[in-house]
């Protein structure tokens, strides 16, 4: 018999309970018994009883031996008696046994079959589903408020989260559009140049800054800059439950928190995007200038002839049409923050993939509703 099994003895009683007899001391330095036997002895019993009066010294050990009796005494419907325990381990095992798991907490998972995954998969899509409608309702109801004047949020937050999404974001947004007109004016001119065309890259870098490109990268830098920094600070506040004060305290987060950000945005993105527009179309400007022997009053007067206001107002909706977006999937999955610090790197990230995601499928919804309605 080993050390380990010398702690523990086991017999059953004339009702079919099993008594476990502790003894000796239940320290960390000890091996715990061999948990065969154990399980065996628990299946054939009609309860688990506890008698721990020649215990002499325990710690944590103790315990994770009664929470491991414990766990195989409930699979089997059993009940488990311990007021046969020091009264410091029985408090110990009820506080360990209350404590509720932590979400994101890890656990191992048995073997689940293919058709366990895909229905797991399907229910966690629908909860998924579920909040987020519950999240655009609460929204639209927030809106509401405010064209009644009955939300509440704080003017100076909001007029700060403004200057966040305008004008520190000019410098990243006129880098990525000037680049990507030169790389539109480069890729068209390229081909267009074999027929003699290649006058037409502005109608090209023109028509494709002012309709897509303008209001899509504009979108994508706001949802990787912004719509996750919206995301880290309400996961930020989650952790910190300072969301749960302000519910405390009569205050609704969708009107103080969600609705500032919503509004800058919405805002702020068209402008972002026609800001885009004009400097994509100069950075094409520079690429045929300088590569493709077209003056720039050449440009200038094909470009001119090319585009209407009309171009630019579609685009400019588009972009209003992400700017929501963006808001959207940043504060949601901000609300949505677990409990731990990973939890907030975890939500920005998802907040910038779900983000993107949206913008590139509202955009193709929305290209292909121009071209049914003609416009």
């Amino acid at each position: 018999m080993s050390a380990a099994d010398c702690l523990l003895e086991m017999e059953t009683a004339h009702d079919g309970a099993l008594i476990l007899r502790l003894r000796g001391d239940w320290t960390v330095e000890r091996a715990l018994p061999a948990s065969e036997p154990l399980r065996l002895a628990i299946a054939g019993a009609h309860g688990v009883r506890f008698d721990g009066s020649a215990i002499e010294a325990w710690d944590s050990l103790l315990i994770v031996f009664l929470r491991r009796v414990a766990a195989l005494a409930h699979s089997h419907g059993m009940n488990v008696d311990t007021s046969g325990l020091p009264r410091g381990a029985q408090r110990l095992l009820a506080l360990s046994s209350a404590v509720p798991e932590q979400p994101g907490a890890p656990r191992e998972d048995g073997q689940q079959t293919a058709l366990a995954r895909l229905g797991a998969s399907v229910i966690s899509g629908m909860e998924g589903l579920h909040v987020l409608l519950t999240f655009i309702g609460e929204m639209v109801l927030a809106v509401g408020r405010l064209a009644q004047g009955q939300a509440r949020f704080r003017r100076a937050d909001f007029l700060l989260i403004l200057q966040q999404c305008s004008a520190q974001a000019l410098p990243i947004v006129s880098l990525i559009s000037f680049l990507v007109g030169m790389i539109l004016a480069y890729v068209g001119a390229v081909q267009l140049k074999q027929f003699g065309a290649q006058i037409f890259v502005a109608n090209l870098v023109g028509l494709g800054m002012a309709r897509e490109m303008g209001a899509m990268m504009t979108a994508i830098i706001m949802a990787g800059r912004t719509g996750a920094a919206f995301a880290a600070q309400l996961g930020t506040m989650t952790v910190g439950e300072e969301i749960d004060a302000l519910r405390t305290s009569g205050f609704s987060p969708m009107d103080f928190l969600v609705l500032p950000r919503m509004l800058a945005l919405v805002l702020m993105v068209p402008l972002l995007c026609l800001y885009a527009d004009l400097l994509g179309i100069l950075g094409g400007a520079v690429v045929a200038i300088t590569s493709f022997d077209i003056s720039f009053s050449q440009y200038h007067d094909q470009t001119i002839a090319a585009l209407e206001l009309r171009q630019f107002g579609l685009g400019l909706l588009k972009a209003a049409v992400f700017g929501v977006l963006v808001a959207i999937a940043g504060c949601l999955r901000g609300m949505q923050c677990g409990r731990s610090a990973a939890a907030v790197g975890d939500a920005a990230t998802s907040a910038v993939v779900t983000g993107i995601v949206w913008i590139i499928v509202a955009d193709a919804l929305l290209t292909i509703l121009y071209d049914v309605l003609g416009w």
